[in-house]
């Protein structure tokens, strides 16, 4: 169990130092070699937890979904909650851990306009991240519907619009530099407002 855990451990770490230097010298520069030298291990140690710099990006991005679906489920089960306050709290956690890890995103948009000049489609790349949330979001708009909560016509776009709110949220925090997007988490709160039958 020890060993399991100090790998994990280490794991964690090599993502937070890579992920430095993918900040610091965008996807492109930053190699295999770097990475190891910032760890303090050498190549073929590296080579014991991550097969390629890719790689070690993808697991960085899995850790941060595989995080944020662990608190959006958790939103989603509390028993008693109003959908919409469901809802409205799962939007907001996801633009808040976006503001929390807005280096990753950084990273994430230089990987994806690159992917787009080398002519590979970076929509299909997003969507395998983001595929497991847009479903959880669809689950939520759905159950609260059927609570008589929500009345949503088509869910599938009322999820496109609230979609493009994260989408909008990422933007600002990434490009423009925001700390933080309360404008959007407003705008979210007013689409989900004007969602629910009680308007």
């Amino acid at each position: 169990m020890a060993i399991v855990v100090e790998h994990d451990k280490r794991r964690a770490e090599i993502l937070e130092k890579a992920l430095d230097i993918f900040v610091e010298e965008g996807y492109e520069d930053a190699t295999f070699q770097k990475i190891a030298d910032r760890c303090g291990i050498t190549r073929t140690t590296l080579y014991l937890y991550f097969k390629n710099k890719r790689e070690i990006f993808i697991w960085s991005i899995k850790q941060l979904t595989d995080s944020v679906e662990k608190d959006l489920r958790g939103m989603i089960d509390e028993a008693g909650v109003p959908w919409a306050t469901r809802l409205e709290s799962v939007l907001h956690t996801i633009v808040d851990r976006c503001a929390d890890n807005r280096r990753l995103f950084n990273v994430v948009l230089t990987y994806l306009l690159q992917a787009q000049k080398s002519g590979k489609d970076p929509d299909s790349r997003v969507k395998r991240r983001t595929i497991r949330l847009r479903h959880l979001m669809s689950q939520l708009m759905i159950a609260g519907r059927n609570a008589g909560e929500f009345k949503i016509p088509n869910v599938k776009i009322a999820n496109e619009l609230l979609y493009g709110l994260v989408e909008s949220a990422i933007y600002r925090i990434a490009i423009l530099d925001r700390s933080e997007a309360e404008d959007v988490k407003a705008a979210m709160s007013f689409a989900i407002s004007q969602m629910t039958t009680s308007s």
